[in-house]
């Protein structure tokens, strides 16, 4: 393994004795077997917030609830693997398990873009509700499993900001021309409309904006973008973002290695992505809530919208977009159908739920 392998969890491999009664003698004792060391990447910096934090602690709740018989041995972006290559290195071996997010690897499939983040689509618990009792794991894990790879959710960061811009954006025409920093099916939104979007990883966007390499960036929400430096090179800050109202978080396995775990491990697996999904969400939302006023009373950045007419023309390029994403083939059709069957449900139900209390609770607020 290379120097740079930092091995964050321990082993518990004491030997066990046991005693049992056998014409009246002691029984020999039995060596437990030894801890089952598993390799796991992430697409995240080393300690980055919210996202490396949290891949830490899902390894490190997997070895307490594993009871020290799986020992990880954990690798930051780069620190084995770059970022964007974590999936093929769990794919081929190289790895045994992944913290990252889907539609880092849309070109296996289109049907991960929904995995992720949908333009104008599902919030995260509008989400995770669709994947845990709407159909939505069974159809994700049928798009992984012709990779031989199995996935496991791992929360969300919530509603994401609109990213970092140096011009305001005051219509559609803004976007000509623009050299922005984006992931996923915003990016081909804002293609559209005539900007020039750019992935790079996450520990890349800094430079990338501090340079002038692109004219602005759209990272996660201000606990994040605060930590990366992303305000002291752009002045207005765009909230909310279009193009990712919930997006998730995952766990990849190896699926040849998590088949030959035994069923509580397994289990354990499965427990430990379900308390990380729970306690990310929550990490985000806590941490965004902080930073937005640091951001106000200490930075000076200056808080945009939007304007109505760019939503509806965002809104338009999207429709389109997907149309065109649902029709590359007939599995992610299913998944887009499965999808967006439960998102106007949710449409339906918002305005009497969850955004209508928070309707409620600014008017009375005053």
């Amino acid at each position: 393994m290379p120097t740079t392998r930092r091995t964050f969890l321990t082993t518990a491999g004491a030997a066990a004795t046991g005693a049992t009664a056998t014409a009246g003698l002691a029984a020999p004792a039995l060596a437990q077997s030894a801890p089952r060391k598993l390799t796991m990447v992430t697409a995240w910096p080393a300690n980055a917030p919210g996202v490396g934090v949290n891949a830490n602690r899902f390894a490190e709740r997997l070895r307490r609830l594993s009871g020290g018989r799986l020992e990880i041995d954990f690798f930051a972006a780069g620190e084995l693997v770059p970022p964007f290559e974590a999936f093929d290195a769990v794919r081929e071996g190289t790895a045994d398990l992944a913290h990252a997010t889907p539609y880092y690897w849309v070109g296996k499939s289109q049907a991960l873009h929904y995995f992720t983040g949908v333009p104008f689509g599902m919030t995260a618990v509008e989400f995770a509700a669709w994947l845990r009792f709407g159909g939505g794991q069974i159809l994700w894990e049928e798009v992984y499993q012709p990779l031989g790879v199995l996935p496991f959710y791992a929360g969300s960061s919530g509603t994401q900001a609109g990213g970092w811009f140096n011009t305001e954006i005051t219509s559609v025409e803004d976007f000509q021309g623009l050299k922005f920093r984006i992931a996923g099916l915003g990016g081909e939104v804002l293609r559209r409309l005539g900007a020039a979007p750019v992935l790079t990883p996450p520990g890349e966007i800094m430079p990338a904006l501090a340079t002038g390499t692109v004219d602005g960036a759209d990272w996660i929400g201000p606990w994040n973008d605060i930590a990366f430096g992303l305000h002291r090179f752009a002045k207005y800050y765009y909230m909310p973002g279009f193009h990712e109202p919930g997006p998730s978080l995952e766990v990849i396995f190896n699926a040849a290695v998590f088949a030959s775990l035994e069923p509580d491990l397994q289990e354990a697996i499965q427990t430990a992505a379900s308390a990380t999904a729970l306690e990310t969400l929550a990490d985000f939302t806590y941490h965004n809530v902080v930073a937005f006023q640091t951001l106000l009373d200490e930075h000076g950045v200056e808080i945009r919208r939007f304007p109505d007419a760019v939503v509806e023309r965002l809104g338009e390029e999207s429709r389109l977009v997907l149309e065109e994403v649902a029709a590359s083939d007939s599995l992610t059709g299913r998944v887009h159908d499965s999808y967006m069957d439960f998102l106007a449900q949710a449409r339906a139900y918002g305005p009497h739920g969850e955004q209508g209390v928070l309707n409620m609770r600014s008017l009375a607020a005053g």
